[in-house]
């Protein structure tokens, strides 16, 4: 049985026209989940959708359940050219457990080490954990492998530099503008021209809890449109030099062909200095702001070249960390493969010990009925006596396959048992163990096998 299957699509295989196609909101995620469980008998399943990936986690992966993962993902996406295989990838095994590992820790997201991934990690295990079906979709499995894996992504951003240092344009404008102002609590924004990125930025500056924005363009229009969309209010063009002293920070990116911050300008419509800090992102090509404009005092200029070179550097420092993050996934993926093969044992270890004392009670029972004119003291002490040889013969091999499966060879020794002791198919009682056994139960639980295998009494 393999501990996890995942299929998926993602940043690394499809375009976000492409991404945005498999996209589930909360409610679908859970109609998708209850689908899987009712029609295609999946035991445990966690759907995880965001911006850049959608993927299903399946417990226990088989070729089966990935179909059906895949019917689903086709139904959500609709019709594509070329159908949707083209864009998805599985993992099984090992595999897939490192590979939720290195998505938790942001080792597989499209900014190098971004935190936001984590939180969606757990939202998706909570999402399935809240489908109201039983047994529960976050299970025994499920549920161990979320946790480590939550706990594997925080400890590679405690104690590994790949979350540090801003990566994106608009997460350099945060930092530099903290870096500048300390609090961005009622600073006021302004900007020109009405880019893409200078959005973002506006948007990320504004979960820091600016005071307010302001938006000119040279389209009165265009400018109250976006200043609508960000809650925020327009001027005219030919009034932009006035705004300007009243600003804290200014993102430019418009298409102009030349400057249209000048130095004079500037000079003139500060009215002689800048008493406070102004921070200026010009993020147009070619540039909006004089160059000249960032040797005024107080003044802190830096174009898209600037900015990038502080996102790359940051990059560089996370990339840096890749190795050290590697090691800290591998080792959380070896210890849950560890501790999934060790429950797989149980189940076999309880066939083991009912196949053989079924063989223990029939013999008993032979002789006992050849020796019917025995004392009962007599009868207890020979039955008593069956019982400790029974327990003395299987406490080796017992030790053996935990020790196997604790050093990943649980699935070659429970072969072995299997074939050697002419164990069957675990049949209706033996799944049920093995359920309780994932949900916590383990030999020592019993009393009677405490005292009997684990002690070679």
């Amino acid at each position: 049985m393999s501990p996890l299957s995942v299929v998926g699509v993602s940043h690394l295989t499809a375009p976000v026209g492409i991404r945005e196609r498999f996209a589930f909101a909360s409610g679908e995620a859970t109609a998708a989940l209850d689908e899987l469980r009712t029609r295609a008998g999946i035991v445990e399943a966690v759907l995880l959708s965001t911006c850049n990936r959608t993927e299903l986690y399946l417990y226990p992966g088989s070729d089966a359940h990935l179909e059906a993962a895949e019917i689903v993902f086709a139904k959500k996406a609709g019709e594509l050219v070329g159908g949707i295989n083209q864009y998805l990838y599985r993992y099984d095994g090992s595999d897939s457990v490192r590979h939720l590992y290195r998505v938790a820790g942001g080792l597989d997201s499209l900014i190098l080490g971004e935190a936001e991934v984590q939180g969606q990690v757990r939202a998706a295990y909570k999402l399935a954990e809240s489908v109201p079906v039983h047994p529960p979709l976050a299970g025994p499995v499920i549920h161990r492998l979320f946790q480590s894996a939550l706990a594997a992504g925080g400890q590679i951003r405690s104690q590994t530099p790949i979350g540090e240092g801003a990566a994106s344009v608009a997460s350099v404008a945060v930092e530099l503008a903290r870096k500048i102002f300390g609090s961005l609590s009622g600073r006021q924004v302004m900007i020109l021209g009405a880019g893409t990125t200078a959005e973002l930025v506006v948007k990320a500056l504004e979960r820091d809890g600016i005071g307010g924005l302001v938006v000119s363009n040279r389209t009165y229009e265009r400018a109250r449109e976006l200043a609508a969309k960000l809650s925020g209010n327009a001027v005219h063009f030919d009034r932009m030099p006035l705004t300007l002293a009243e600003t804290d920070v200014l993102i430019a990116s418009t298409t102009a062909p030349h400057p249209l911050v000048a130095l004079d300008g500037f000079r003139h419509a500060m009215d002689g200095g800048r008493a406070r800090p102004l921070l200026i992102l010009d993020l147009a090509i070619p540039r909006n702001v004089e160059p000249e404009v960032g040797g005024e005092a107080n003044v802190f200029l830096y174009n898209v070249d600037d900015l990038r070179e502080i996102v790359d550097d940051n990059l560089l420092a996370r990339r840096a960390s890749v190795s050290d993050a590697e090691t800290i996934v591998d080792e959380y993926a070896d210890a849950f493969l560890r501790w999934h093969d060790a429950r797989n044992v149980i189940p076999v270890i309880r066939s083991l010990r009912g196949r053989w004392e079924n063989v223990r009670r029939s013999e008993l029972d032979r002789l006992l009925h050849r020796l019917e004119c025995m004392a009962a003291d007599d009868r207890e002490a020979i039955e008593a006596f069956s019982k400790r040889l029974l327990n003395k013969l299987l406490h080796e091999p017992t030790a053996r396959l935990r020790e196997g499966a604790g050093n990943g060879r649980g699935a070659e020794f429970i072969d072995a048992i299997r074939y050697l002791h002419d164990l069957k198919d675990a049949g209706p009682e033996l799944a049920e163990e093995s359920q309780q056994v994932l949900k916590g139960d383990t030999l020592e639980d019993d009393e009677g096998e405490r005292e009997g295998i684990d002690n070679g009494d």
